[in-house]
């Protein structure tokens, strides 16, 4: 069932409310029995008073007591309340309450489409099934969109290849290729320039001429978070001889997917030349829940058989245990073969069975493979050689660098209007509050 946003929140503030009424009520208890024990300890201390210094005392002297004890009284009761609501909300007891009762409201009706005349009920109905040929008409939207990429992918190939050629030492740039014009900050003058000229065919000439690109890709990925978190040291001289890594779409008419292809040259540690990894989409509302469609999702992919060359797969470890016999008392080591972590694991994603339901280790595999194969899709294909030099991730980096700076900028505003009060008193600011201690 589905609600309005104003019905809902007012329903959340009401609840909230509710319970933080029952707060106020318990503290409110807690000091009319704080009152009730200090009005008897008075009384008592009165009553002391009488029996011991009644000849002493006039009334005006006891009614300047009993209007002491009432100022008192009256100016303690904020602050008990404080101190009372205080000790509540850290007790972990009532804060477990409150959340249950808060987690409650999440999600729940607002009751007003139950309050609604079924004429009315009948007129919304109309308007979910007009949503749900939205959503089908946004279905299709994609899958033209699918077709785009398609068709623009095979206009970006023939640089992706000369991409890969000089990668690859296949094809020398001349120098009106590699003429770079710089930004104005990054600018020099003749000089400078002449002499960086010299310095990079003096450090030329002490080393080896080294051919297209080394290790092109492999500086990518450990560039990358997403993909350096899947790196392992040993995977690291396999991958100096990856050479190229493309995106194909599906043919028109076929099912969505796209595949990723891995390049290699000739290595000692398997016989392919070719790893692929290819990723089945879907752009279709589900039948059963129309509205949660949001687009093209992909719903399961399937790897490749690496043909490791012998005692070369570093996806597999060999380790040794030692077992006790339980009546000899003899011990024998047992050599088994486990799961190695390792990049080349992304070949061999786990099967999606046709139940659809896998356990949590699965669904988080999957969960993190989906990404990657979109990230390589999406970012690292079509910007290769800015991840390669780092200035994609710099541009990252800015992205996230934005958002911290208007937030110190706030900071800086809110200290420019504390310091522009006039009633502002900086020696108030000189000691800092204490720090919160869990209780």
């Amino acid at each position: 069932m589905y609600m309005s946003a104003s019905g809902g929140i007012s329903s959340l503030f009401a609840a909230i409310s509710g319970v933080f009424s029952l707060i106020l009520c318990l503290c409110a208890v807690l000091l009319r029995c704080s009152i009730r024990t200090r009005n008897s300890a008075n009384q008592n201390k009165m009553a002391d008073i009488d029996n011991k210094d009644q000849a002493e005392m006039d009334q005006a002297d006891m009614e300047d007591v009993e209007e002491v004890e009432e100022e008192e009284t009256g100016e303690d009761v904020n602050s008990k309340a404080r101190q009372l609501t205080v000790q509540m909300m850290q007790n972990p007891q009532i804060l477990a309450a409150l959340q249950e009762r808060l987690d409650g409201l999440v999600g729940s009706p607002s009751g007003y489409m139950e309050s609604l005349p079924k004429v009315v009920k009948r007129r919304v109905n109309a308007l979910k099934n007009l949503q749900v040929k939205c959503a089908h008409i946004e279905a299709k939207f994609y899958e033209e969109v699918h077709e785009l990429e398609r068709k623009y992918a095979s206009l970006y190939q023939p640089l992706f290849d000369k991409r890969s050629e000089i990668i690859n030492a296949a094809y020398e740039p001349t120098d009106e290729e590699c003429e770079w014009k710089a930004d104005e900050e990054e600018e020099l003058t003749e000089e400078m320039k002449e002499k960086a000229k010299v310095d990079e065919e003096k450090k030329d000439e002490e080393k080896e001429d080294p051919k297209g690109v080394p290790e092109f890709w492999l500086t990518v990925f450990k560039n990358v978070d997403l993909l350096s978190d899947m790196l392992q040291e040993h995977d690291e001289p396999i991958l100096k001889h990856l050479k190229d890594i493309k995106v194909k779409f599906s043919d028109p008419g076929q099912p969505m997917n796209f595949t990723l292809e891995f390049y290699f040259e000739c290595n000692d540690f398997f016989s392919n030349e070719l790893l692929v990894k290819t990723y089945k989409m879907r752009s279709e509302p589900d039948e059963s829940d129309p509205f949660a469609f949001d687009g093209p999702e992909i719903m399961g992919c399937t790897g490749c058989q690496i043909d490791w060359k012998k005692g070369k797969n570093i996806t597999l470890k060999t380790i040794k245990k030692k077992q006790k016999h339980k009546g000899r008392g003899t011990v024998r080591t047992v050599t088994k073969t486990v799961p190695n972590d390792s990049f080349f694991n992304f070949f061999t994603p786990p099967e999606v069975p046709e139940s659809g339901e896998l356990d949590e280790d699965s669904e988080a595999i999957l969960a993190a493979d989906f990404e990657i194969g979109h990230f390589l899709r999406e970012r690292i294909v079509p910007r290769a050689v800015l991840y390669f030099t780092g200035e994609a991730i710099e541009d990252d980096d800015d992205d996230y660098d934005e958002e911290g700076e208007e937030a110190d900028d706030e900071e800086g505003e809110e200290e420019a209007d504390e310091e522009n009060d006039p009633n502002y008193d900086p020696k108030k600011d000189a000691n800092p509050p204490p720090e919160c201690k869990q209780q």
